[in-house]
């Protein structure tokens, strides 16, 4: 399994994967180059996320022209309707096209449409393709404000995550518990194991559902709904998003614990408009859910 980790196509794959999300993570002039290309440049650009899928596909073997096309055309549409969603709606109060992307992308990770066009192992790939395709078209070209996708931390974004980790884990633990959701384990890991599988949730997990329930859905609903039904619309839609997770029916007490869990991601995002602050909050709970309590 390592080695088809390590085969050197899927390194170079990952590499152009990862380097929309950290150039705009790490160095937001990127982002501000992008928003003065020229419009059919800036329009055009995301074809390339189509590169990635077609070094792993020819490399396995499992080259489809329907899904070559797929990954070509969707982020070039993606930034298409966001660019009019611009157009429309200059106060960015939240347009309809806003949305449509929204539930495109959140439907097709949340119910893995695209992921057949991948070696089973490498699936994530297709989360990470969608994630820059949003990133590029809110960011870049939509140009939405008060986002929070800067991954630089902050003393303060720690501070937050953790007052919203304290206040959730005793609610969390009593619920689970007594709805037999959680189970207490025993084992110690080791604190580089810890750190390690902290930082990998951070990343790959926590950021990008942050990114996109917080930074995006929850950002654009508080211009419609206002703050406080934005919270909690976006944490119930959070909660159903993990109605098919570790389950082969609804798992109504995951949506509940998840959508219990969305408030307070939600309350970190808030505070000062910072995914970074969520996303601590988020990859804690997964992590010691995952350690301790699964």
């Amino acid at each position: 399994m390592l080695d088809s980790y390590l085969h050197a196509p899927v390194v170079i794959a990952a590499l152009l994967m990862l380097l929309p999300f950290l150039f705009a993570a790490f160095w937001p002039p990127s982002v501000q180059a992008a928003q003065r290309l020229p419009l059919t440049v800036r329009l055009g650009l995301p074809w390339v996320l189509c590169v990635p899928y077609a070094i792993v596909a020819i490399s396995y073997g499992q080259f489809r022209l329907s899904w070559f096309t797929l990954y070509l055309l969707l982020p070039v549409m993606i930034s298409w309707l966001l660019y009019r969603a611009s157009v429309a709606d200059a106060a960015q109060r939240g347009d309809w096209r806003d949305f449509l992307v929204l539930v495109v992308l959140g439907l097709a990770v949340d119910l893995r449409w695209f992921e057949p066009a991948w070696p089973p192992h490498l699936a994530v790939f297709n989360k990470m393709l969608l994630l820059d395709a949003g990133i590029y078209g809110f960011l870049a070209v939509r140009r939405l404000q008060a986002v929070g996708f800067d991954l630089r931390l902050r003393l303060a974004d720690l501070r937050i995550g953790a007052r919203e980790l304290a206040f959730y884990t005793p609610i969390a633990i009593a619920l689970g518990l007594t709805l037999r959701f959680l189970h207490v384990h025993t084992n110690i890991p080791t604190v580089s194991h810890v750190a390690l599988g902290w930082m990998f949730t951070f990343f790959f997990i926590a950021v990008p559902e942050e990114l996109f329930f917080r930074g995006w859905m929850q950002n654009l609903l508080e211009r419609r709904l206002g703050r406080n039904w934005a919270l909690l619309t976006t944490a119930f839609l959070f909660g159903l998003s993990h109605f098919n997770k570790r389950a082969t029916h609804f798992n109504w007490r995951y949506v509940l614990l998840a959508a219990l869990a969305g408030i307070f991601y939600g309350r970190a995002w808030r505070q000062e408009r910072r995914v970074g602050a969520s996303a601590i909050t988020h990859a804690s709970v997964d992590t010691l859910w995952s350690l301790w309590l699964r």
